[in-house]
């Protein structure tokens, strides 16, 4: 067993390409602690998002702090604190934060391959 706190002030800038405006990371579960889940928390600041994407395998995203957007490319949901989305393998998507805004999640996913698409 092992504790694992978040914590926003350990949260790193991410500058990958997936990523649009300020975005930090922490990874809470990474590929030296389980073989078979990776947990990341991903904060997006005021309108940051990822770019349209999907990946291998299902992701859940559970909202831990603010508002934000989970879409699709024909939806598009608002979600706050507490809100849990199931993104099935495949499905195209993107997340991100509303403008004025500040959005966490917990990106939960086993390992595989995500393709960004813009």
């Amino acid at each position: 067993m092992k504790l694992i706190r978040q914590n926003v002030a350990q949260a790193t800038p991410n500058e990958s390409p997936i990523f649009s405006g300020h975005v930090l990371t922490q990874n809470l579960v990474a590929d030296d602690d389980a073989e078979l889940l990776r947990v990341t928390a991903v904060t997006f600041e005021d309108g940051g998002r990822n770019k349209l994407h999907r990946h291998s395998t299902d992701q859940v995203l559970v909202v831990t702090h603010g508002h934000g957007i989970v879409a699709t490319e024909n939806e598009e949901i608002h979600v706050e604190a507490g809100d849990v989305v199931l993104i099935t393998a495949g499905e195209r998507h993107w997340h991100g934060a509303k403008p004025g805004e500040s959005f966490t999640h917990l990106s939960i996913l086993t390992p595989g391959h995500m393709t960004i698409l813009e």
